[in-house]
């Protein structure tokens, strides 16, 4: 039997249409789509009638599958002959684990393709006003993740080190750890500097929360958003009176 391909998808940061038009092809074509908790929904309603959908959604603490076992399922849907999605949010090499999925399934024979979305990095502090890089405030930014894989001996993200480096930083999978990180930043940053967390980025219901290092985390727990969030740290942040116009 033919083996099948496997298309490793960014469904982008979350309002459907900010998807790619390759994107949506692609997933009209699959046979199986394997796909995340954070997608839009609206994206598996263009996958035809035959389709398998198949959930394999993560949270902190809980996991439909493991990643080895999703793997696993690819590498299976793949080597029955079928063209399969494996259908993330936002782009799926920004600190999605699709490059881990493509690297254990070329290793296996099964020819992969990564199909690039939106991350919600750069898109999630657009749409709320707050670009990443501005000539007169902010020429440089990095994105850094707030939440690290247990698996490591040690810490990867020199937050201190980065922040003093770059004008804007960018926090995903942050919210929970949101105490811990504003600690370190106010060890080489001054207190009023502006910061931003942002829920449900791109979609009707966003939520922003606006602040210093100072009080952005009592602001925060008052608000009482949960994951998902994006945190933008910078001066940029005081564009957004500049640039949001509320509806």
């Amino acid at each position: 039997m033919k083996k099948g391909k496997v298309y490793i998808v960014g469904a982008g940061p979350g309002d459907p249409e900010l998807a790619t038009l390759k994107a949506i092809k692609v997933i009209r074509q699959a046979d199986v789509i394997l796909y995340d908790r954070l997608i839009p929904k609206e994206l598996l309603d263009e996958a035809k009638p035959s389709a398998e959908l198949i959930y394999v959604g993560k949270e902190s603490g809980r996991h439909t599958l493991t990643q080895d076992e999703i793997n696993k399922l690819l590498l299976e849907k793949a080597l029955e002959g079928k063209t399969v999605v494996r259908l993330k949010g936002g782009d799926p090499y920004v600190f999605g684990r699709g490059e881990e999925e493509c690297m254990y399934l070329i290793e296996h024979g099964v020819e992969c393709e990564v199909v690039p979305g939106i991350t919600s990095a750069i898109a999630v502090p657009m749409y709320s006003g707050i670009p990443v890089t501005y000539r007169h405030a902010s020429s440089s930014f990095a994105v850094i993740t707030g939440r690290e894989a247990k698996e490591k001996k040690a810490r990867k993200v020199r937050v201190k080190d980065i922040a003093r480096a770059v004008d804007t930083l960018v926090i995903l999978m942050g919210l929970s750890n949101l105490k811990n990180i504003v600690d370190e930043l106010l060890e080489v940053l001054p207190p009023t500097k502006p910061v931003a967390v942002i829920h449900e980025g791109t979609m009707s219901d966003q939520k922003v929360v606006l602040g210093s290092l100072a009080d952005i985390v009592e602001k925060v727990e008052k608000s009482g958003i949960k994951p998902p969030a994006v945190i933008v740290v910078g001066d940029v942040v005081n564009l957004r009176d500049r640039l949001w116009k509320k509806k």
